[in-house]
C-alpha cells in the first residue's frame, strides 16, 4: 500500500510575524483602495481610522469590520489566531457603516402608567417618537405624553377589544382596529375622534399606512382582517378603496411597502403580492407549510419614520417632507429591492425579494415551536425573531445565515423591537420580564422585571427615546437609560 503524502499545512498567523495584507471590501463585494500591510496588532479604531481616509469622509463615519463573516472586536492578530485563519492571501475585510448616533440602552422604569382597566394589547410610538398612543381589550385608545409621562387624553368609541394600532408616517393620524372589524381613525392632538372606516365582517388583525415618500400628507392605509380580506382605505373620506380577496384563511398581517407593493400573509401559508395603484395580485409567495404569523420590511425604520430623522425633526414644507423621506427612504434600501421576511407557525422563516421573483432567497430553520415575530433592523442588516420556544434569534439580514442565539427568558417571547441605531433590542415575554440585548457582544445586557403578568406588547422609540411596553397586568411601562 502507498504511503499517502500528508496533507499540506496551511500558513498560519505567527505570532512573531510583523504584519499581514489586508483589503477592504463593501458589503456587495466590491474592492475600496489598495492592498494595505498593517501590523497584526491593528485595532478595529485604527482600521476606521483607515478606511475614513480611504474614503475621504469629511466628517469621521463609525463601522464594523468582518472577516469570514466573523465580527472584529479587539486586535486583527487576536482574532486570526482564535479563527486558526491563513494569512496565504490578502485578508478580505468586510466593512458596513453604523449609525452616527448611539442609543444608551434602557435600565430602569420611569413611569408605570395605569389607566386602561384590560390588558393593554398594542403600544406604538409616533414616527417623530414625542408620543405614544394604546390599545386595550378596554375598548379605548389612549395617547400619552412622554414629557410628563401621564394620560394625555382617552379615546372612546370602540365597542370590543382595541387589538392594533398605527400611525400615519406624518404623525398627523391614528388608525386603531378592533375585534368587531371596525377602524377608527384619531386626531393624536385632542384624542378627537375623525371617523370610522366599516366595511371588514370580523377581527382586524393588522393596519399599515401608505409610506410617506409616495404620498404626504398621508390619506391611504391597508387592513388585514380575520374575514380573509385585505383593504385599502382613503383616511380622508373613510372610504374602502379596493378590496383584495384571493386567501382562504385569516389574514395575520399586513405591509405597505416601499416600492408600491401591499404584502399580506394569511393562515393559508401563503404570502400574497399587490399591486398598491389598484389592488390586482401581481404575485403569491409560497414555501410555509402552516400558518404564516408575521412579516417583516428591511426599509421597515424608514417607512415607519417617514419624514422624521432620528432627532425627530422634519420639513414644515410638505413637499420638503416628501423628498426627505425619499432620500431617507433610498438610503435605507441602497438602491436595492426591498426585501421582506416571513414567520410561520412551521418553526421556519423565509427571505425573499418580492419586487425581483416569487422564489425565496433563504429559508432560516432553527426554532423549535412557531414563530410569534420577526423584524428587521433598522440599518437592514440583521433580523431577529421571537419564538414560543422562549429564544430569541438573529440571522444576517441579506443572506438569512444563522448568527446566534439569545436565551434568557423562561416562558415565550411575544415581541421584540430594535433601538433605533441597530445595536440593542429590546424583548418582551410571558414571564413577565422585558430583556435588552446587545447585537455586538450577543449577549443580555439588562433585565428588567416590574411587570405583574405577561409582557404582550413592546415598542422602542424610533428617536433615541425609551422603551414602552404593556400586558395583562393592565399597566403601561415607560423604561429609559
Amino acid at each position: 500500500m502507498a504511503n499517502e503524502e500528508p496533507p499540506a499545512k496551511q500558513p498560519r498567523l505567527d505570532p512573531e510575524a510583523a504584519n499581514v495584507i489586508i483589503q477592504f471590501h463593501t458589503s456587495d463585494g466590491e474592492t475600496t483602495g489598495p492592498q494595505l500591510d498593517v501590523p497584526q496588532g491593528v485595532t478595529t479604531a485604527q482600521l476606521e481610522t483607515l478606511l475614513n481616509g480611504l474614503l475621504q469622509n469629511d466628517e469621521k463615519m463609525p463601522y464594523s469590520f468582518y472577516l469570514d463573516d466573523q465580527e472584529l472586536s479587539g486586535e486583527l492578530g487576536a482574532h486570526l489566531l482564535k479563527a486558526g485563519a491563513s494569512v496565504e492571501r490578502a485578508l478580505r475585510i468586510t466593512y458596513l457603516p453604523q449609525a452616527v448616533f448611539r442609543v444608551r440602552p434602557v435600565a430602569r422604569c420611569t413611569a408605570s402608567m395605569p389607566g386602561h382597566s384590560e390588558a393593554v394589547l398594542a403600544v406604538h410610538f409616533s414616527p417623530d417618537g414625542r408620543r405614544l398612543a394604546s390599545g386595550s381589550g378596554d375598548t379605548t385608545v389612549r395617547l400619552w405624553d412622554l414629557n410628563t409621562q401621564l394620560p394625555q387624553c382617552e379615546c372612546k368609541g370602540h365597542r370590543n377589544w382595541v387589538l392594533v394600532v398605527a400611525w400615519s408616517p406624518d404623525a398627523q393620524m391614528i388608525a386603531s382596529g378592533d375585534m368587531d372589524g371596525s377602524i377608527l381613525l384619531w386626531d393624536p392632538k385632542d384624542g378627537k375622534l375623525l371617523g370610522s372606516c366599516s366595511g371588514h365582517k370580523k377581527w382586524i388583525t393588522s393596519l399599515a399606512w401608505e409610506p410617506a415618500h409616495k404620498a404626504l400628507p398621508s390619506r391611504r392605509f391597508v387592513s388585514g382582517s380575520k374575514d380573509m380580506t385585505v383593504r385599502v382605505w382613503d383616511a380622508a373620506t373613510r372610504r374602502c378603496l379596493f378590496t383584495m380577496s384571493s386567501h382562504t384563511m385569516v389574514i395575520t398581517a399586513v405591509k405597505w411597502g416601499g416600492e408600491g407593493l401591499i404584502y399580506s400573509a394569511s393562515r393559508d401559508t401563503t404570502i400574497n403580492c399587490w399591486d398598491a395603484a389598484d389592488g390586482k395580485l401581481v404575485r403569491c409567495l409560497k414555501g410555509h407549510g402552516h400558518w404564516v404569523n408575521t412579516l417583516a420590511l428591511s426599509s421597515e425604520y424608514a417607512l415607519r419614520t417617514g419624514p422624521f430623522d432620528h432627532k425627530g425633526a422634519a420639513p414644515d414644507d410638505p413637499e420638503e417632507a416628501k423628498a426627505a423621506a425619499q432620500k431617507r427612504y433610498d438610503e435605507a434600501t441602497g438602491g436595492r429591492p426591498e426585501r421582506l421576511v416571513s414567520g410561520s407557525d412551521d418553526f421556519t422563516m423565509f427571505l425573499w425579494q418580492p419586487s425581483a421573483g416569487k422564489a425565496h432567497l433563504a429559508r432560516l430553520t432553527g426554532h423549535v415551536q412557531l414563530i410569534n415575530q420577526v423584524t428587521f433592523s433598522p440599518d437592514g442588516r440583521w433580523v431577529i425573531s421571537a419564538s414560543f420556544d422562549k429564544s430569541i434569534k438573529l440571522w444576517d439580514g441579506a443572506k438569512g445565515t444563522f448568527l446566534a442565539t439569545f436565551r434568557g427568558h423562561v416562558g415565550p417571547v411575544y415581541q421584540v423591537a430594535w433601538s433605533s441605531d441597530s445595536r440593542l433590542f429590546v424583548s418582551g415575554s410571558k414571564d413577565s420580564t422585558l430583556k435588552v440585548w446587545d447585537v455586538r457582544t450577543k449577549k443580555l445586557l439588562v433585565d428588567l422585571p416590574g411587570h405583574a403578568d405577561e409582557v404582550f406588547t413592546v415598542d422602542w422609540s424610533p428617536t433615541a427615546g425609551g422603551v414602552a411596553s404593556g400586558g395583562k397586568d393592565r399597566v403601561l411601562k415607560l423604561w429609559r437609560h
